[in-house]
């Protein structure tokens, strides 16, 4: 049985240890020709479905061999016990693919019933190779057919929630603003994704707890990336992230008056942020780039807002709508 990795507890939190030796293959040892004996087959089978093969290799942890491969299209299909397809994601991944002008993740492919090529864990990119009209796709071939069954264990990978993805924005914003002083924050729209996380990211650099997620509303309906540069930008999103954490200051002083008063809902602070959001009923013009406020303004009448909120006009059945609406989104 293999050696499991260390977890040593440090402050109350699971450190990672790496190990102290090195495991897996040594560099000379990686490389396959494609006549070698596990690998031809499958290199046949490539051929036949109107592929190329590419390369072969040993995997560098357990030496198990793989083929790297280019499929037709239509030679390659999900497995049939695959989660559900969300159009929503196939077409958003298309997009962001065509927005970078690569497709770069290899799709796992083994062999499936009947011969078929299937892939267990590349549904969504064989929708978005389809959605952008590809002729061929890239895969990693494995002749271990009983992968097909095993991929979920392999999918432990920690998607970004909005904390992750936000602090790796603001971290790759600092990082350019110092190798590209003169670059533009419009120009890394696409790295970025979003305006708003950049300030989340700020917010979440001071505060790891901060509630990023009943702020965020807000701010995709009045952030915006500037004509300004990294830097300037930087500065400005400090300091309406100072502008926030004060608001959010008076806002835990609201939840704290409410808990007061009898109201022991998870979801007080997103109820009270809501309340004082000032653009809360706006919706943004179908196609309309601009926000729907500005946003230092809209931080001045959420302060106000905040100044004047009346806790004796919070009813049970508020926070009751607040928190179905929270469990629909999640």
């Amino acid at each position: 049985m293999a050696a499991k990795a260390k977890v040593k507890r440090a402050g109350g939190r699971k450190k990672l240890v790496p190990r102290k030796e090195p495991r897996g293959l040594e560099r000379g040892e990686i490389a396959l020709p494609l006549d070698d004996p596990e690998i031809a087959h499958l290199a046949e089978q490539v051929k036949d479905a109107g592929g190329t093969p590419i390369g072969a290799y040993r995997e560098p942890f357990s030496g198990r061999r793989l083929l790297l491969a280019s499929l037709p299209l239509r030679a390659v299909e999900p497995t049939p016990f695959q989660r559900d397809l969300s159009p929503t994601h196939a077409k958003r991944l298309a997009q962001k693919i065509e927005e970078t002008g690569l497709f770069l993740d290899p799709l796992i492919v083994v062999r499936g019933a009947a011969g078929r090529l299937w892939t267990p864990n590349g549904r969504h990119r064989l929708a978005a190779a389809k959605v952008l009209g590809l002729r061929q796709v890239t895969a990693l071939v494995s002749p271990d057919e009983g992968l097909a069954f095993r991929i979920l264990a392999l999918n432990t990978e920690k998607a970004h929630n909005l904390k992750d993805k936000s602090l790796e924005v603001v971290r790759m914003a600092r990082d350019l603003a110092r190798s590209k002083p003169r670059a533009k924050e419009r120009d890394h729209a696409l790295e970025f994704e979003s305006a708003e996380l950049l300030t989340l990211g700020i917010l979440y650099e001071r505060d790891k707890r901060f509630a990023g997620g009943a702020y965020a509303p807000l701010l995709k309906k009045v952030d915006r990336f500037g004509d300004w540069t990294l830097a300037a930008g930087l500065l400005r999103r400090e300091a309406w992230a100072s502008r926030i954490a004060g608001i959010d200051v008076q806002v835990k002083r609201i939840v704290t008056q409410l808990q007061q008063r009898g109201f022991k809902s998870p979801y007080l602070r997103a109820y009270v942020v809501a309340r004082i959001n000032p653009v809360r009923f706006q919706r943004p013009k179908k196609g309309d780039t601009k926000p729907v406020m500005e946003l230092g303004a809209a931080l001045t009448r959420m302060a106000a807002a905040a100044s004047r909120f009346d806790v004796a006009s919070v009813r049970a059945g508020d926070l009751a709508l607040v928190a179905a609406v929270s469990s629909g989104e999640a």
